[in-house]
């Protein structure tokens, strides 16, 4: 949906009430390090420029309607390889010599929206020895063995590289509120570590700008802003897009903002990891600082892999959860072989209940039955929030860390349940899993504050998001520790183990305890689970619907267990395991699918087991059917990211120069086993919908770093041929 033009205030022209939407991409001026020149890709002459640009190359004429062969040097020889194709998402960085005297300067190339090529000038820094540093950074990266030890050492990392005054990993929580979470500073400086500062500090467009430029500078706090000439684009007619410009200027409200930090420059690495805005690097130095673009790549190359190795170590942590869910499905299923009973082996050891989730209670509603572990409210006030829930919109998971804010009624309970994890086990009212968590009365520590963070005046100094960046302390009441995205994929794994054995046991019921069929049947038609029930003859007695919806258009609905083989895509090894199950009375646990249906091979999990009465008698059969077509696919995924990778980079042809090739794959080895631990974590993880969309995440990520490396190594092989 497009923004109205009065909501969207021009670079320079916002104020606090509208800086969420001002177009700091189109700013119109850069940081005076620098030049910038947009050139027709054609003929090569120059359109529009900064208004410093001659100066800055040491010119002795102006430069708008020359070509780039019109200026002493090599600019035009460096520039036209790339001009006709030149890249749209990671410039390309040219080493050149400009004017009478010949000074080196290293110039970015990049096409903007809207055709032309865009040329960012540099002066070339010293050179650097880049291979060895970076092939160490990026091993100690790959051993990081948790996120807090990984973040540490991110900040290790960026200030002995760029060794900056500070350094913070800097994590967005849920809300977009964002914490230090790791810092390494000067020891004369005040720790920020633990300082949160409130979503309001980094409007949602510069959020998106991090998405695509990776890496921002700001060299001089206290710089004049230099204009480009003409303000709008020949080519175009419009400004000119600088997304990816790194010399583009600064909105004044954030240069504002750092001022009153008393920052003198800074550097700043989005972390993406998993396809999100994870977090930042955010570097501060309290003087002026010019970064060139080896230092600046090597930041970049850094930054996706420590991005890579967040989402590997995340999805690990989701694994392990589903491990111990996995351990107390099997304890429950050996209880129902036992006993014929499961819930005393749900709450019978409470941690395996309550661990995955970090909570201190919890109870399950079932069958007007009450059944609780841990510390949870009584017993009436646990049916009221039964009652509650059953009102609200359905969902596979709710959570709350201040139920008392989402039901006024629930007040009494904060003591014991301010934090609520609810998920439904069946599809018949008031009955769910529930977890608690007491409330937690903490001070929370921000970086100033956050419900004072408007100055509003009548020049840009007094335009201030916040004045003071003392410590301030909120003290939080009414609210439990936030429930993380691994809490609550632990709570579905669970509700769904859960929601799978009482749909067994109703079935078995349903054998057992005639005279409550109907129910029963009803509870089990109900179900989203297909089932299947036969007699001890193997004569159908249920077909749920959703079972039924898996078969092919017009198939007859099997009478027997014996005509089911026809159904799937395997008929003789389906046979063999049917007769297994009701000759042998053997449980049948397998993997299998239904065959010739519109979609295809739809691939199922196959549970079936005989149910016994006394004395071994057979009184019938379960059979239960789970979709695994997430599972299938993430496992295919898996193999062609793996095979991707080998493809593209086992033997891939580059186009460096040899005596550059061991560098470069030394480099890449690192990164692409970083890619290749991430996609076993992420496809072994719960989270099946997101797959895909991590997998892209992690296959661009190592595109981008390989693509990098190259223009790293490439850029430097330039150097010492046109700097012997």
């Amino acid at each position: 949906m497009a923004l109205h033009p009065l909501l969207t205030p021009a670079f320079g022209q916002a104020d606090l009430s509208n800086c969420e939407q001002e177009q700091i991409h189109l700013a119109g001026s850069i940081q005076p390090h620098g030049a910038l020149l947009l050139v027709r890709p054609g003929d090569l002459r120059i359109v529009q420029a900064s208004a410093n640009a001659r100066r800055f190359l040491g010119l002795d004429r102006e430069i708008l309607g020359l070509s780039l062969t019109d200026i002493p040097g090599d600019l035009a020889e460096a520039v036209r390889p790339h001009a006709a194709s030149p890249p749209e998402t990671i410039p390309l960085a040219v080493r050149c010599r400009i004017g009478p005297r010949r000074e080196a300067f290293d110039g970015l190339l990049h096409r903007p929206d809207g055709g032309g090529l865009i040329i960012e000038l540099e002066r070339a820094g010293p050179p650097i020895d880049t291979a060895e540093p970076v092939e160490e950074a990026l091993r100690t990266i790959l051993d990081a063995s948790s996120i807090v030890s990984l973040c540490d050492e991110a900040a290790s990392l960026f200030k002995e590289i760029i060794g900056y005054d500070r350094v913070m990993v800097y994590r967005f929580d849920d809300e977009g509120h964002g914490e230090v979470f790791s810092e390494r500073r000067e020891a004369h400086l005040e720790p920020y570590l633990g300082n949160r500062y409130p979503a309001t500090d980094i409007p949602h467009i510069a959020r998106r700008l991090y998405e695509r430029n990776r890496i921002r500078v700001l060299v001089d706090v206290e710089y004049q802003p230099v204009p480009l000439v003409p303000r709008l684009s020949p080519l175009t007619g419009r400004e000119l897009d600088m997304s990816l410009c790194f010399l583009r200027s600064m909105s004044p409200i954030h240069i504002q903002y750092l001022k009153n930090m008393g920052v003198g420059a800074t550097l700043v690495a989005s972390l993406m990891a998993g396809g999100r805005l994870w977090g930042l690097i955010a570097c501060h130095n309290y003087v002026p600082r010019e970064v060139h673009f080896e230092t600046r790549a090597v930041c970049e190359v850094l930054a996706e892999a420590i991005a890579t190795r967040i989402a590997a170590l995340e999805s690990f942590a989701q694994a392990q959860s589903e491990l111990s869910v996995r351990r107390l499905e099997q304890r429950l299923i050996e209880a129902i072989a036992r006993n014929g009973e499961w819930r005393m082996a749900l709450f019978e050891s409470p941690q395996s209940l309550l661990q995955p989730l970090k909570a201190t209670g919890a109870a399950l509603l079932l069958d007007g039955q009450v059944l609780t572990t841990g510390d949870v409210p009584g017993t009436q006030e646990l049916r009221s929030i039964g009652a509650w829930l059953d009102r609200r919109p359905r969902l596979p998971v709710m959570a709350t860390a201040s139920l008392g804010t989402e039901e006024p009624g629930f007040v009494p309970m904060t003591d014991v349940a301010s934090g609520l994890v609810a998920a439904p086990v069946s599809a018949s009212p008031g009955e769910y899993l529930l977890w608690f968590r007491p409330e937690r009365i903490r001070t929370v520590t921000w970086a100033g504050d956050p419900l004072k963070a408007v100055v509003i005046g009548d020049s840009p100094s007094d335009l201030s998001p916040r004045r003071s960046f003392a410590q301030w302390h909120q003290l939080v009441e009414g609210t439990s520790d936030p429930w993380m995205p691994a809490d609550l994929t632990a709570a579905r794994l669970i509700s769904d183990t859960v929601a799978d054995v009482i749909l067994q046991f109703r079935s078995v019921r349903m054998l057992i305890a005639a005279d409550q069929l109907k129910y029963v049947q009803r509870q089990v038609r109900a179900s989203d689970s297909p089932v299947i029930i036969a007699d001890a003859e193997g004569r159908l007695l249920l077909l749920n619907e959703a079972c039924k919806q898996m078969l092919q258009p017009g198939h007859p609905v099997p009478q027997s267990l014996h005509d089911l083989p026809q159904l799937f895509s395997n008929p003789g090894d389906v046979r063999a395991c049917v007769q297994a199950l009701t000759d042998e009375k053997r449980a049948w646990r397998g993997e299998t699918g239904i065959g010739r249906h519109p979609d295809g091979v739809r691939p199922l999990l196959v549970r079936a087991d005989p149910v016994f009465a006394t004395g071994q008698r057979v009184l019938g059969f379960v059979i239960l059917l789970t979709d695994i077509s997430e599972r299938k696919e993430a496992e295919a995924a898996r193999y062609r990211f793996q095979q991707g990778i080998i493809d593209r980079y086992g033997g891939m042809n580059i186009r460096l120069e040899s005596n550059s090739d061991l560098t470069f794959r030394n480099l890449l080895a690192p990164v692409v086993e970083n890619a290749q631990l991430a996609a076993l974590e992420i496809t072994d993880s719960a989270e099946t919908g997101r797959i895909p969309d991590m997998l892209d995440s992690v296959r661009t990520s190592v595109t981008r770093s390989a693509e990098l490396l190259e223009h790293l190594i490439w850029h430097a092989a330039q150097a010492a041929r046109r700097d012997p």
